[in-house]
């Protein structure tokens, strides 16, 4: 262990050890026991573990297996297929809002110097107003309910005579809410670079749109990864809201399956184990990328091997027969 890391902390000696290595098996011991007379034996006292109950979702002999796992199937499908979408959507429109809003705010300090006194107060005015106005619908936005955007987003269009499937209804409001938070994240990793950069970029000539887009943009992606992963994952989970607009997504058909059934315990652990399949891919994915990302910085810092000098290539070469 090297020294930096023994400064942060002791090492434990053996008698912590074994104290630690006890406490450990009395407390799984404990929670094991927990779990076996506080959720087991309830749920075996009221049949919750009956073939009854579990047959329509675990035994292909049921009856009713085909049908209930063609229902979770076309639920799960339209999950996806809302999830898909409204991610996409707000990574595209979250990554434009923050990159205009990290513009409207380095044009609000500009002075304009070469133009007329009266266009230059009007371009400052005009990014100050722009700047605000977009911060308001940030501020907005992100302090709605996605529920309640949902909702106005189906009964709002309709006034205006703009009808959509219920599909985009859900995807459009989803992506308003999230949009404004990953802009806000992907706004914060641009800012917490060091200023050094953006102003080496100013010194060879780089405009600030270009300084963005090719110097703060792909480190701000980089350094947020881990929240916009997590950003992804609340999506997914927020297709569950598709239920105020009666979209046919997992949890509705879930619903649907519980009422014929009368099975909620069953139908609803079966549909968490999906989700948990699914954000934990999510998750394995992003440590993927962030491995890859990490690796690929590594390589290009590495310097590059300087040729032989031509003496020795051409000595080299006069010397092979």
């Amino acid at each position: 262990m090297s020294q930096q890391t023994s400064v942060l902390y002791d090492v434990p000696g053996p008698r912590q050890r074994r104290i630690t290595l006890i406490s450990s098996i009395v407390a799984t011991v404990v929670l094991l026991a927990a779990a076996y007379f506080l959720i087991y034996r309830p749920l075996e006292d009221k049949g919750q573990f009956s073939m009854e109950l579990w047959g329509p979702l675990i035994d292909p002999a049921n009856e009713n297996f085909a049908l209930v796992w063609e229902r979770i199937g076309v639920g799960f499908k339209n999950t996806l297929t809302a999830a898909a979408l409204a991610i996409v959507s707000s990574l595209v429109v979250g990554t434009l809002l923050g990159v205009l809003r990290i513009q409207l705010k380095s044009l609000s300090r500009r002075r304009f110097t070469g133009l007329a006194t009266p266009v230059a107060y009007l371009l400052r005015g005009l990014s100050t107003l722009l700047s605000a106005v977009t911060r308001f619908c940030v501020e907005i936005f992100r302090g709605l309910p996605v529920v309640i955007t949902i909702f106005f987003v189906a009964r709002g269009f309709p006034e205006f005579g703009v009808t959509f499937d219920t599909l985009w209804y859900l995807v459009i409001g989803l992506t308003i809410y999230n949009s404004v938070v990953i802009a806000e994240i992907l706004r914060s990793g641009m800012e917490g670079l060091p200023g050094g950069q953006a102003e080496a970029a100013a010194a060879i000539g780089l405009s600030p749109a270009q300084t963005t887009r090719m110097i703060l943009l792909p480190q701000a992606f980089r350094i947020m990864l881990p929240a916009l992963i997590s950003q992804l994952v609340v999506v997914l989970k927020d297709t569950s809201l598709g239920f105020i607009i009666s979209y046919q997504e997992t949890l509705n058909v879930g619903k649907q399956i519980i009422g014929v059934l009368d099975n909620p315990i069953q139908v609803y652990i079966v549909i968490a184990l999906m989700f948990i399949l699914v954000n934990y891919s999510l998750s394995k994915l992003a440590e993927y990328v962030q491995r890859r990302l990490s690796r690929g910085r590594r390589t290009a810092d590495l310097p590059a091997q300087n040729p032989p000098p031509a003496s020795l290539t051409s000595q080299a070469e006069s010397n092979t027969p």
